[in-house]
């Protein structure tokens, strides 16, 4: 990536030679290079929000800015970023959603997330650090700007505009209004579970903190594998695999108090949602929550049963890569004998990839959308 700070070898993570997505986009080089020619004054506090792979902090670590990151994957990304670039360890400080906001914000540069209810959260974090000459600039594509992003900006920050389209990104400008009464944080969201879940599950308590998929419902998806889960017998230790907010994981506790329950996930809003739907429902087992690159840590052949709902898109990007490595990482961890269970839309062919890893899988159920699938480690 060329800024005007210089050239940046980026990459992702993890690392895949066979992985033609960028680490940068337009929206990256268009705030970048506002920054240079408005000669915005990077001193004080300099905070960048949803830097999804640290190009933001990287091409700025001169001015040792300071990352909020609600993914591990960025955070690993941002560290590798930054050792390519030369840049001394601890010049860039990394922090995570979950941690406690920095009390002055001199410069604010927000990457707009997927997640409205997450740049929500984030915002109303940030926003007592803010004062009247703090410089408060987002970026995004054009695609991922709408009206709500801006009304957000406006309830939070203060009065806002946005720039003309450049490479399909835009730049949001918001100036910060002392004044402005700001509404109290809705996160976490709280929900009952409905009826048709089971009667261990039926009225059950769901925590979702900001940005975790479905804030404010249960999904379909999860709904229909709640409905066609293993018997949690014989299974003492049991992973929740990209838990989100771990009602699945929940459920098997539940089911067997005497089991394991690992939920993990590389989202720190996620495994803190899972930490508090556990909590919330007087789950007595013994249970780990963890932030990380899938099962990396977990050891080998340590796992009876593996329970995975996986993503297919990265930020806008559509991708069967996280799966993949999902279900490479499920059969490296499980026992002899240890089951994989994949729920997943019916058209994303999740069978032909179990079929090839494990030799085969079975089909547990399946309806117009979704199927659940087994696969059993020989």
């Amino acid at each position: 990536m060329t800024t005007p700070w210089g050239e940046q070898v980026l990459t992702r993570f993890p690392e895949d030679p066979r992985d033609r997505l960028r680490a940068w986009d337009a929206s990256d080089e268009y705030l970048l290079g506002h920054l240079a020619e408005r000669e915005v004054p990077l001193t004080g506090t300099v905070v960048a929000v949803g830097d999804r792979w640290g190009a933001l902090v990287t091409a700025l670590a001169a001015h040792g800015p300071l990352q909020i990151t609600d993914s591990h994957l960025t955070r690993e990304a941002t560290r590798i970023n930054l050792e390519r670039a030369g840049a001394e360890p601890g010049t860039v400080r990394l922090l995570t959603t979950q941690d406690p906001p920095p009390d002055r914000v001199d410069v604010l540069l927000v990457r707009v997330p997927k997640s409205l209810g997450l740049l929500e959260d984030q915002l109303l974090r940030l926003a007592p650090a803010l004062h009247e000459g703090t410089v408060v600039v987002g970026t995004g594509m054009v695609k991922e700007i709408h009206t709500s992003t801006l009304r957000l900006f406006e309830r939070i920050v203060g009065p806002t505009r946005t720039s003309l389209a450049v490479k399909k990104a835009r730049l949001i400008f918001a100036t910060p209004d002392p004044a402005l009464r700001r509404p109290v944080s809705p996160w976490p969201l709280t929900y009952r579970l409905p009826d048709d879940v089971g009667p261990l599950l039926s009225g059950r308590t769901v925590v979702n903190h900001a940005g975790v998929f479905c804030a404010d419902r249960l999904d379909v998806g999860t709904r229909f594998f709640l409905r066609h889960l293993p018997s949690a017998g014989g299974a003492r230790r049991v992973v929740d695999l990209g838990c989100g907010n771990g009602v699945v994981g929940t459920a098997m506790a539940l089911a067997d108090p005497g089991a394991e329950v690992l939920f993990t996930d590389e989202s720190f809003q996620a495994a803190a949602s899972a930490e508090a739907t556990y909590k919330a429902n007087g789950a007595t087992g013994q249970a780990e929550f963890r932030v990380g690159d899938g099962l990396t840590g977990v050891p080998d052949g340590s796992v009876d049963l593996v329970l995975n709902n996986p993503p297919f898109h990265s930020h806008q990007a559509t991708t069967d890569a996280t799966a993949w490595r999902m279900f490479t990482g499920a059969r490296r961890v499980l026992r002899p004998g240890g089951e994989l269970w994949v729920v997943g839309n019916r058209h994303l062919g999740h069978h032909v990839k179990l079929k090839r890893l494990f030799g085969d899988c079975d089909l547990v159920a399946g309806d117009s959308r979704f199927v659940v699938l087994r696969a059993v480690r020989t």
